[in-house]
């Protein structure tokens, strides 16, 4: 294959019957004498794809715009449209000037929350938001703006993860296009402003991709400082990095995650007072809030809880365990597996794996998930499919808050509606996370890896020879090389090449 056939995008029309069936309506696949170029580049189309599903996600919300966010109890929950933005502009003192983690709310705003329950990021956000939102009015006026300005702001968070996930693997631009056109990526894009995260994560992946390992690293450190889930890919770049012999690169990262998280949090983390310094209580409310938080909606904890009628109070050590044992399985798949796995797919298996055992899986939480699935496997079929349960439990949620909120009239999903919807919620990400494990099992049946490409998304990692591997990965190489001994030898995965 010459290297200028392998600079060709991957045309997904050639590639995936789903798609080429689906381009039945607007013509057909493109022709082998096709000529793509011009201004229509696939980063531009993708873009635009972007924010025009975007739009529309916004139009879906028109019900609760006009009505159901101030008047009617269940309103915004019988037409789907519920968003926490607009309530908690007056819910978190936004609306009154008050600065977020200095400033205590007042319990009749807030109804029991003292502080802001959000990272250091994301309050900087919504405190931007609040300033860019025009005064004057009623409170129903500004809290409308409020949804707008956060709306342009976390359209031009799509724009960005789009072109970053079409860039990050330089032969498969189309790829996301499945972000692009995510049903459930639209639905729940204006819910909370976890695009915020999923932007900076999506940087910093393709920098990683790039080789910019301190680049991605320092963005690692922003995402996490929005959200804290971003901080788990330094756990599949550490066990990818230990396997390929590039720990400089991992520490480099690290380093950049730990420095650019202090720099945001420092701030506002530490305060003087009476006997020296202290962390403040109102940076700190993010990290209470989520350990004393209860089993909540979407998770299987409260599915297991609304079952069996046991509160789960052991919750957090349950999950932590739980946690503990899964990070440890993909160390060992990564370690074990015959090929080493893809960033993109172990960088997706972690997070899954995070929000599937956690006390909560909020509808939105499917934003995390949606751009590392379309670097993981990008295959229409089983992207859909997962997409499908997702939509579907988008739906029983706020069909279920209708029915638990209409008093005795009851209108809605009941608890057995929803157990179901978040059984369907659960197993359509475990479907999706088995496809990624056995594409990292049989390396040959990874959609990315047809064309012979090794790691698009793994910067240093891509085609960098292994230097630890155990289990079958160990005993593969052993068999295929008797006489290497563990002397630091390195075999070059697939090529039979050494490296001393």
């Amino acid at each position: 294959m010459s290297s200028e056939r392998d600079e060709r995008p991957v045309r997904p029309t050639v590639e995936d019957g789903t798609v080429a069936a689906g381009s039945e309506l607007i013509g057909g696949p493109m022709g082998r004498r096709a000529l793509p170029g011009g201004w229509w580049t696939p980063v531009r189309v993708i873009a635009l794809v972007a924010i025009g599903m975007f739009a529309l996600g916004m139009v879906q919300k028109l019900p609760c715009y006009d009505h159901g966010w101030f008047f009617g109890a269940t309103t915004q929950y019988t037409h789907a449209c519920y968003s926490d933005i607009p309530h908690l502009y007056t819910g978190r003192g936004f609306d009154a000037g008050l600065l977020p983690y200095f400033d205590r709310i007042p319990q009749s705003l807030s109804g029991g929350m003292d502080y802001l329950e959000y990272p250091v990021l994301t309050g900087l956000f919504m405190e931007i938001a609040a300033l860019l939102t025009p005064g004057g009015g009623t409170v129903q006026y500004r809290e409308q703006m409020y949804w707008i300005v956060n709306a342009g702001m976390l359209l031009a968070c799509t724009a960005v993860i789009a072109v970053c996930v079409a860039r990050t693997h330089r032969r498969r631009p189309w790829d996301a296009l499945l972000v692009a056109l995510a049903p459930a990526f639209a639905l729940t894009a204006t819910i909370n402003w976890d695009l915020f995260a999923v932007a900076l994560t999506a940087a910093a992946m393709l920098m990683w991709s790039r080789g910019r390992g301190v680049a991605a690293g320092i963005l690692i450190g922003l995402a996490a400082a929005a959200k804290l889930y971003p901080l788990l890919l330094l756990g599949p770049l550490l066990v990818l990095c230990l396997r390929a012999g590039r720990l400089r690169s991992f520490a480099g990262a690290a380093a950049g995650a730990a420095g650019a998280w202090l720099v945001v949090n420092l701030p506002v983390m530490i305060t003087h007072g009476a006997g020296g310094f202290h962390i403040r209580e109102g940076w700190a409310k993010f990290y209470t809030f989520s350990q004393e938080r209860p089993v909540d909606f979407g998770s299987v904890w409260l599915f297991i809880s609304q079952r069996t009628g046991n509160p789960l109070d052991d919750a957090n050590t349950y999950v932590s365990l739980l946690m503990v044992l899964g990070c440890l399985g993909l160390g060992a798949l990564a370690l074990c597996a015959p090929r080493r796995p893809r960033f993109a797919q172990l960088a997706f298996l972690v997070v899954a794996l995070f929000i599937l055992v956690n006390k909560v899986y909020s509808p939105q939480y499917v934003l995390w998930l949606v751009p590392l699935a379309a670097l993981a496997r990008p295959k229409w079929r089983d992207f859909l499919v997962w997409q499908a349960c997702e939509v579907l439990y988008f739906l029983g949620i706020w069909f279920y808050l209708a029915y638990t909120g209409s008093g005795d009239k009851h209108q809605g999903l009941p608890p057995e509606g929803y157990q179901l919807a978040i059984a369907v919620h659960l197993l359509g990400t475990l479907f999706f996370c088995a496809l990624v494990v056995r594409d990292i099992l049989l390396p040959e049946r990874d959609v990315v890896r047809r064309d012979g490409s090794d790691d698009p998304s793994g910067g240093v990692l891509d085609g960098a020879p292994d230097m630890v591997v155990a289990g079958a990965a160990r005993r593969a190489r052993q068999a295929a090389y008797p006489q290497d001994r563990a002397d630091g030898t390195r075999v070059q995965w697939g090529t039979g090449s050494r490296n001393p």
